[in-house]
């Protein structure tokens, strides 16, 4: 089967066109040989109609990104060889992202975009309005590896089992501050309230489900003594609008999206 040749960063030809990225498990090094999973030795064989020669690129969370190439491509199995470090390892701005669950596709959806918008760990909450109760954490996990293969990241979003609210707050770092974003309205705008927080190093975000915290949550929350209270503005949003909306302001202020000067 012929493919067409496009030419890599490094000037080398790339059969694939650096369109292959994957997550695995297993270490990276020069010389190291991984024997991929069914799901994705039918992705590289047939979905994207790879075979022997063709480049894979390969992360796991440690070693940064490697160069493979595939070898003894038969119809239902592969090898993949590390011939070459492209990156070095490199973490995400220390951000959470605590929030209550949502309806399985607008969930689904909060994953992928977290994770392209960097949260360091998804912590699913459940509330008192909190309808969908039951979390697939693996599910979950399989969209934010999806998304981090996509996006470029070298790291894959840590997911936790869904607790409580009061169980969040009373395990909460004191040293990490949390954005509540409440949408009472009486808060400061996100922004400024940024702007005028303590330094710290560490933060989380906290959004409620569809129908909002329940006055007696509001209270606990704003009674702790790392939360920082903020609005969004003036529109309701929905409950996955308003956690991406928060992390979007909050790594353009202080993350990775932020530039001195």
């Amino acid at each position: 089967m012929r493919r067409d040749k496009a030419a890599d960063e490094t000037g080398e030809l790339n059969d694939t066109g650096g369109r292959l990225r994957l997550f695995v498990e297993s270490p990276l090094n020069a010389g190291a040989k991984i024997n991929p999973g069914e799901s994705q030795t039918h992705y590289l064989l047939h979905v994207m109609r790879a075979g022997a020669g063709d480049t894979v690129r390969l992360f796991n969370g440690r070693d940064g990104e490697w160069r493979a190439r595939i070898s003894d491509a038969t119809r239902r199995s592969c090898t993949l060889v590390c011939d070459r470090q492209m990156a070095e390892q490199k973490g995400v701005p220390d951000l959470w992202l605590a929030f209550a669950p949502i309806k399985k596709t607008p969930a689904e959806y909060l994953v992928q975009k977290a994770t392209e918008l960097g949260a360091a760990m998804l912590l699913p909450v459940v509330t008192e309005r909190t309808v969908a109760r039951r979390v697939n954490v693996e599910r979950l996990r399989a969209n934010a590896i999806e998304a981090a293969e996509q996006s470029g990241r070298l790291t894959v979003p840590d997911i936790r089992e869904a607790l409580s609210l009061p169980e969040l707050l009373r395990g909460w770092p004191p040293e990490r501050g949390l954005l509540f974003c409440d949408e009472a309205g009486d808060a400061r705008a996100i922004a400024d309230a940024l702007a005028r927080a303590e330094n710290r190093k560490s933060w989380g975000v906290l959004t409620g489900p569809e129908g909002g915290f329940s006055p007696e949550e509001r209270h606990l929350i704003r009674a702790h003594p790392a939360v920082l209270p903020v609005t969004l503005g003036p529109r309701i949003m929905r409950a996955d609008t308003a956690a991406l909306a928060a992390l979007a302001v909050w790594q353009a202020l202080i993350g990775d999206g932020h530039q001195e000067g």
